[in-house]
């Protein structure tokens, strides 16, 4: 009964991109599950976490890491519109959406963020690396599917809509954090406004939201394996930011969930 559904709303996917989306979603999962081993991906709070600072061979200033981190998939965007030129309107919001979110997070890593530490470079190329890939597989999978018969339920405008709450929100509330510090201060405080009053991250919440846009828009098996594996991973890293939270200040409420108002 599911898989009628499911080549009702996606590109029929050929054994090649079947195994790659299993791929995708497996190494993002295992992502998430290391975060609750308290195998941390070494960056924000976490960065001296599970390892002495021995063991980190080299670092960089956090703004310079991300940077570095975003850059590459930005590029892949970029570059992208030249390469296939040619396409059909999909291709062209898929194109779109995918250099727009990417050029978003530089401005904010240029613009709007606030950094106190430092990454480790195994976490900076672990992360570019994941990035680049996503950034280049969503917008090469989507190649195979010009010129076919498009899904019998055309989700792409309502991938749009997903989309712009997505990276709205997550500059929202990504500006709301920035505004925690002053110039100088390298201390975590327990962010209030918005839906902060509700989940510890709700950035991550929109970040989901905005790749469920980008999935919607493509729909293909890959790019909403690829989200679902992002998900499990954003939200593993919601919840151990949570143990965080609550294990550095006392006064933490207790009602406020992770990623998912009311949920998790």
């Amino acid at each position: 009964m599911a898989i009628p559904i499911v080549l009702e709303i996606v590109f029929p996917p050929s054994l090649v991109l079947v195994a790659a989306s299993v791929l995708s979603l497996i190494s993002l999962a295992i992502l998430g599950v290391l975060e609750t081993k308290e195998i941390h991906l070494k960056y924000s709070k976490f960065f001296n976490a599970s390892s002495s600072s021995s063991s980190i061979s080299f670092k960089v200033p956090s703004r310079v890491g991300m940077f570095l981190i975003y850059t590459p998939a930005f590029l892949v965007g970029v570059a992208s519109f030249w390469l296939f030129p040619d396409g059909d309107f999909r291709f062209l919001l898929l194109k779109s959406a995918i250099t727009i979110h990417f050029f978003k997070r530089i401005l904010e890593v240029i613009f709007i963020h606030k950094y106190s530490g430092e990454m480790s470079l195994d976490t900076i190329i672990i992360i570019l690396v994941s990035y680049f890939f996503v950034s280049l597989s969503l917008i090469y999978t989507q190649t195979f599917n010009q010129g076919r018969s498009e899904p019998s339920i055309d989700l792409k405008y309502l991938g749009i809509v997903l989309f712009l709450i997505g990276i709205s929100g997550n500059f929202y509330h990504h500006c709301i954090l920035s505004q925690l510090r002053t110039k100088g201060d390298k201390e975590y405080k327990i962010p209030k406004g918005g839906l902060f009053e509700l989940v510890i991250c709700p950035h991550y919440l929109f970040e989901i939201l905005g790749f469920l846009g980008i999935s919607l828009i493509s729909q293909t098996l890959y790019s909403f394996s690829t989200t679902l594996g992002i998900a499990v991973y954003l939200m593993c890293r919601g919840y151990v930011t949570r143990k965080w939270y609550m294990s550095k200040f006392e006064d933490f409420p207790k009602e406020v969930k992770a990623v998912i108002p009311y949920v998790f």
